[in-house]
């Protein structure tokens, strides 16, 4: 059974038909909306700020999502992917977004709707990136925008693979 803990009278929230990994941690101010999943080893500590996870959304295997006091809560949309030993920290990320494997998204950034962050970019504090946009490298730069096959054939897919593949493990 997965970590959830309680800190200063904040105890998460955990949507309907979620999947929580036996070994998930998940603490504090969080939200969880429905049919989310969060793997082996993934971190969710919303110890000194709030985490908002919208619908559909898998955190998977080893991500890191925290926030920082008095500063940067996190806030998460719908059908969001978040890749293999990413952290997320203090940032915004819009609807039907894959953030790659190994990617870092700083504090005060904003990914709007329908980006991709390739895997093991880094995002630095308080960057915007523009809807349908694709960042790669370190720092994260713009390399080109979500063409409608992409968004289809990797963003949506991805998403709706690990609600499937969470059912494997209820």
């Amino acid at each position: 059974m997965a970590l959830i803990k309680k800190v200063l009278d904040k105890e998460p929230v955990i949507g309907e038909e979620c999947f929580l990994a036996e070994n998930a941690t998940v603490i504090g101010n969080v939200s969880l909306g429905q049919k989310c999943s969060v793997w082996f080893n993934a971190v969710i500590r919303g110890d000194v700020n709030s985490i908002e996870i919208g619908d559909f959304v898998n955190i998977q295997d080893q991500v890191m999502i925290h926030c920082t006091y008095e500063k940067a809560a996190t806030k998460i949309g719908n059908q969001v992917s978040i890749g293999h030993r990413a952290i997320i920290h203090g940032c915004e990320i819009q609807d039907h977004v894959l953030i790659g494997m190994g990617a870092i998204i700083m504090d005060g950034v904003v990914i709007e709707e329908g980006s991709i962050v390739a895997a093991g970019a880094v995002v630095l504090e308080n960057t915007r990136i523009e809807k349908g946009s694709i960042y790669a490298g370190i720092p994260a730069k713009k390399v080109k925008s979500v063409s409608p096959e992409l968004m289809q054939n990797e963003v949506q897919r991805i998403a709706e693979a690990y609600v499937t593949y969470s059912s494997w493990y209820k």
